[in-house]
């Protein structure tokens, strides 16, 4: 019996470390894909929008410190969410036959997104993205 356990221990092992492998290759590429060929341009979910300096300093220091704040237990369920999208869609590639279209129906809405909430995001400035879109559907 012993041997079936490590059978099943081992198998386990390659299904983790293929799912790893699938989610760093579907970051990768969808990282490329979203800068595209010029890096040195600007990302725009890192610009300070012009309405945030009217804000007063204990006002942007309280958007702040909750900022930070709301970043441990958000981040914490969006790098869940995120590290079982890219076991689930490592199955489902797997499972299809290799077939990268199932596996991104899984992998975009589940590893993109925004991981930390930023003071735009308290003053609805800008949209909190739990679910991920596609680049080309997500609107700025």
């Amino acid at each position: 019996m012993s041997t079936n356990r490590f059978l099943w221990m081992q198998v386990g092992r390659v299904l983790l470390v293929g799912a790893a492998f699938c989610t760093l290759l579907a970051l990768t590429e969808e990282s490329v894909q979203a800068h595209g060929a010029d890096l040195s341009e600007p990302s725009p979910s890192h610009s300070i929008p012009s309405s945030s300096s009217s804000l007063s300093s204990p006002e942007a220091a309280q958007l702040q410190a909750a900022s930070w704040a709301l970043t441990i237990p958000y981040g914490a369920a969006k790098m869940v969410y995120a590290i079982g999208g890219g076991i689930v869609g490592g199955f489902a590639w797997a499972v299809t036959g290799g077939n990268m279209a199932v596996a991104k129906s899984v992998w975009v809405p589940s590893m993109t997104g925004d991981y930390i909430v930023q003071p735009q995001h308290l003053t609805r400035e800008k949209h909190l993205y739990f679910v991920g879109v596609s680049s080309e559907s997500r609107q700025p």
